[in-house]
């Protein structure tokens, strides 16, 4: 569904004006005077046609496709956890900071998206079920096979509040990865699954395109050299979890998982004419990370010592680089790490 993905990403790095990114104690005068530069415009026709959003809480089913790494796994479980923990579990900002702005979406009865996440199951589809190139409708059949299988992991068939998460391994192709969408999502046909359900998508791009969906921490090829470092040399921004793929693939998940939430059956809220192919509320911020970003540049964001970006603290000491999303309250992108 995500179809602008590509295009606004590649739009940001042509334009690209990178650098070191900066901490809150260090912004400059430029965040200042741009500091609600974030995707802010009266022209944003962003618009509830009156569906479901996802406001029961959430039983989340993880079917992890291909051939995964432990620590890869163990990095994106720490991300679900983190988006409903308490507030002791991560400092500010923290993933569940970040997911406040989501909730502020609702429903035609004026009930909020929920801010409750359960990891209620898990499928290993390590045998490749429907071989190692998956079109768009094969996902659906993934899921399928993940609720029907005799497997003693067998997942439930959840239509209450059930939402599956298809994780694909850095070696499995996907119709339209890398060229087109890095991840998307939709809800599932009764004639494959039995039920609609919501769902969503999302590759691991760690050696077919890291410079396209797991940007910035990897620069695009075809794109020139990267951006000279303040000390010399070349800088791209160090994975704040060591792993290029994995952590490339946190924003993506937290941009599904916003979307899904609140437009679950392509009904509630986006902008635009065409609901097949509607801007929702993370695509309006595609590239925002912090404070000052737009045009190309990631915004305001930490570094930690190693020199690894981040805008998130999550649980067990985890640190993340998530997108921003728009914000229905203040007209723009925004998110915890604004410096405003």
């Amino acid at each position: 569904m995500k179809n602008r993905w590509i295009e606004l990403l590649l739009l940001c790095v042509c334009l690209l004006r990178f650098s070191s990114m900066v901490s809150p104690l260090d912004q400059s005068r430029e965040f200042s005077e741009a500091k609600n530069f974030e995707g802010s415009s009266d022209l944003v026709d962003l618009q509830y046609h009156m569906g479901p959003v996802l406001a029961s809480p959430i039983n989340l089913y993880i079917i992890w496709y291909g051939h995964w790494n432990q620590n890869q796994q163990a990095t994106i479980r720490d991300f679900i956890y983190s988006l409903s923990s308490p507030s002791s579990s991560a400092s500010y900002p923290s993933v569940a900071d970040w997911w406040r702005t989501v909730r502020l979406y609702t429903d035609q009865t004026g009930s909020n998206i929920t801010g409750n996440f359960v990891l209620s199951g898990e499928f290993y589809d390590f045998k490749y079920s429907h071989g190692g190139y998956l079109s768009r409708l094969d996902i659906q059949s993934i899921i399928k096979n993940s609720v029907t299988t005799s497997d003693p992991h067998t997942l439930p068939l959840n239509p209450h509040n059930g939402l599956y998460l298809v994780l694909t391994s850095t070696d499995v192709q996907v119709q339209d990865f890398c060229r087109a969408v890095c991840g998307f999502h939709y809800f599932t046909f009764p004639t494959i699954v039995g039920v609609t359900i919501p769902y969503a998508w999302v590759g691991h791009s760690g050696t077919q395109c890291p410079g396209i969906c797991a940007y910035p921490f990897a620069w695009p090829k075809n794109s020139g050299r990267p951006p000279p470092s303040m000390n010399g040399g070349h800088d791209i921004m160090k994975p704040p979890n060591g792993d290029v793929g994995a952590d490339g693939m946190i924003s993506v998940i937290a941009h599904e998982l916003a979307e899904v939430c609140s437009n679950p059956l392509v009904n509630a809220w986006y902008a635009g004419d065409d609901p097949t192919a509607p801007t929702e509320i993370a695509d309006l911020c595609v590239g925002v990370y912090g404070s000052g970003g737009g045009g190309g540049y990631v915004g305001a964001v930490n570094k930690d010592s190693w020199g690894s970006g981040y805008n998130l603290n999550g649980v067990n000491g985890r640190k993340y680089l998530v997108q921003w999303v728009w914000s229905p309250v203040r007209r723009r992108c925004y998110g915890p790490n604004a410096l405003d």
